[in-house]
């Protein structure tokens, strides 16, 4: 009987596959992480360039990732060649630092089965296609929300999107990424991924722009 737990413990689990086949996928999660929450708890003690003041960064692009309906693949195999330095450099004013685009494109971009160009000009059109709510970006001090506000936000702002389509994530009682599921072509889909929040019911803390 406690074997059969263990197992189906395991089996609730999300699955992570390595070195998968690229292209074979069923959908994407866009991740938009909120820079000064990130900043604040990792940023700032890395001295990213991301979190230098005036930089004026909100919602940046964490990464477009390719998703099973039942785990995810990461760093798979193809032919297709490694972005250029200058091609990441390009991705700096929706993502932070070309570091992270690097960094992206080798554990998810591979996974798409796109050219790295072809691979960021989506996620560029995926940026660009979803409203980022601008009450967020007048904050003047720390505040306290609830993550349904966010979630509830993002849905005010983008009357297409669905409550199914989007989650948000917490890390240290902080807002930490706002998660939006979309299909090949960019349209809105269902997130299949299991919703555990990492938020509670209790408001989080949300910093301000700097």
């Amino acid at each position: 009987m406690l074997r059969a737990l263990i197992l189906s413990l395991f089996t609730a689990l999300p699955a992570m596959a390595e070195g998968e086949r690229a292209g074979n996928f069923d959908y994407y999660v866009m991740a938009l992480s909120w820079t000064p929450n990130w900043c604040a708890l990792e940023g700032d003690r890395k001295r990213s360039d991301q979190c230098d003041d005036d930089t004026g960064f909100g919602f940046t692009l964490h990464g477009l990732w390719p998703q099973f309906n039942v785990g995810w693949p990461s760093y798979c195999k193809g032919a297709q060649r490694a972005p250029s330095r200058r091609q990441t450099n390009a991705m700096t004013d929706i993502m932070g630092s070309g570091g992270l685009a690097w960094h992206q494109w080798k554990k998810h971009g591979t996974c798409s089965g796109l050219s790295a160009e072809a691979f960021f000009e989506l996620s560029r059109d995926a940026y660009g296609g979803v409203k980022r709510p601008e009450v967020f970006r007048k904050m003047e001090k720390t505040y306290r929300v609830p993550s349904k506000l966010v979630k509830n936000a993002f849905l005010d702002e983008n009357p297409e999107m669905a409550a199914e389509n989007i989650q948000v994530t917490c890390k240290n009682n902080a807002i930490q990424e706002v998660r939006i599921c979309l299909d090949k072509s960019l349209n809105y889909t269902r997130c299949t991924f299991p919703v555990r929040s990492s938020c509670g019911v209790k408001s989080q803390s949300m910093a301000p722009i700097r």
